[in-house]
């Protein structure tokens, strides 16, 4: 039987667009998806993102959220995206992605900048890993790196976020 997006909620969510000294952003490779543990050209890659726990403040959130994923704390907040954005899941992930609860997510996005060395980065200090890889790449090219519903998402993203994209 079909699931009613009617009856389904957006779940609370933060973003996260880290970059570093030289103006990339970090991307990292889902687990769940495939390609994973192939080589760096497959699979599915997405900046840090994750749910808001009740009560909790999405700067808050922000920051515990890439502490879980990529395992560091070396990164200050540098701006926010001054709306929210919703996006909804494709037809053949609802009832299935995102715990089977929601039509999609309601997203609060920043820019950070990481104040750390690569070796901060840790995928293994959160289990399960939601990701196996990660990389550097330059931020027009971010829309072109993530899950192909999440590109608008991106393509905003990278239109609010340009300035942070140069050498520091």
């Amino acid at each position: 039987m079909p699931v009613d997006l009617s009856t389904l909620p957006y779940r609370p969510n933060v973003g996260a667009l880290i970059f570093n000294t030289h103006g990339q952003v970090l991307i990292a490779r889902r687990t769940d998806m495939p390609g994973a543990g192939g080589p760096l050209t497959e699979g599915t890659w997405q900046c840090p993102q994750g749910g808001i726990d009740e009560g909790e403040d999405p700067r808050t959130a922000v920051l515990r959220e890439v502490g879980e994923e990529i395992g560091t704390d070396h990164v200050a907040i540098l701006a926010e995206y001054p709306q929210w954005i919703q996006y909804d899941l494709p037809s053949t992930l609802i009832g299935h992605a995102l715990g089977g609860r929601y039509r999609g997510q309601t997203q609060k996005w920043f820019a950070l900048r990481f104040t750390g060395a690569d070796t901060d980065i840790r995928l293994d200090r959160h289990l399960p890993a939601e990701f196996d890889a990660w990389m550097w790449v330059d931020l027009a090219s971010l829309p072109h790196c993530s899950v192909g519903f999440k590109k608008p998402i991106y393509e905003q993203l990278v239109k609010e976020f340009t300035r942070f994209a140069i050498p520091v």
